[in-house]
This record gives C-alpha cells, sequence and structure tokens, in this order.
C-alpha cells in the first residue's frame, strides 16, 4: 500500500478519498458505540460530515467518464447519500430509531462500502493506492 497515487491527484480527489476514508475509519467505531449517548452522537455527526464532504467532492472527480459529461452511474450514489444523510439525522432527531438504523446502514452499504469497492477497480487510483 502506498499513498503516493492520492498524492499526486487532484485536490477533489484527495478530500474526496480522505473524507471518504475518514468515514470508513469511523463506521466501526460508530457501531460498537453504545448507542445514543454523547458520544455516539459526536462520532455521528463526524460521520455524516465526513460522508457529506465525501458525497459532494464526488461531483469534482472525474477520472472516469462513463455516463453524461463528466458524471457516471457512481454519482447516482452521491445523490442518494446527500439526499439520506438529512433524512438518517432526522429520523434520530425524531427518535424514529428503526428508521435511522435502517437508513444509516444502507448509506454504509452502499455509499461506502459498495462506492469503496468501486474505486478498487484496477485503473483507478485507490487501486494504484492499495495495490501498488
Amino acid at each position: 500500500m502506498t499513498l503516493a497515487p492520492l498524492l499526486v491527484a487532484s485536490p477533489a480527489v484527495q478530500i474526496h478519498a480522505f473524507a471518504a476514508l475518514a468515514a470508513l475509519v469511523l463506521t466501526p467505531v460508530q457501531l460498537l458505540l453504545p448507542k445514543g449517548g454523547s458520544r455516539h452522537r459526536a462520532v455521528g455527526y463526524a460521520w455524516v460530515a465526513a460522508m457529506l464532504l465525501a458525497a459532494a467532492t464526488s461531483f469534482f472527480v472525474h477520472e472516469m467518464r462513463i455516463g453524461i459529461g463528466p458524471f457516471g452511474p457512481i454519482h447516482l450514489l452521491s445523490v442518494v447519500t446527500l439526499v439520506s444523510l438529512p433524512l438518517a439525522v432526522r429520523a434520530a432527531r425524531r427518535r424514529e430509531f428503526a428508521r435511522h438504523r435502517r437508513i444509516m446502514l444502507i448509506l454504509v452499504r452502499s455509499g461506502l462500502v459498495g462506492a469503496g469497492v468501486f474505486t478498487l477497480l484496477p485503473g483507478r487510483i485507490m487501486h494504484a493506492a492499495a495495490f501498488g
């Protein structure tokens, strides 16, 4: 593993990748914390911020031009993420914990893990970083 491909990438790619990595690191911490406490909320807001940053900056990452103009199918996950995050936070604030949990788990599976697997395909920057 080497960070060299990320360090020479565009600032948008760097911000996007490090925000996604931050969310990835925070995910198991959040899943292991007792739910509902102040630590859960603090880590949750940090996770939401990292995911918002990763999703927003994805629209400035155009290395793979598959789709409509500079945007590809993966950008649909960014739209879903940007819509779903506020819905998940709102559900928690309304004490709709089952809905909050369901939305957050979908975001982890699709917006983080699913998109993350896509970035590991050959020819992608994260593939070069992960597999040298």
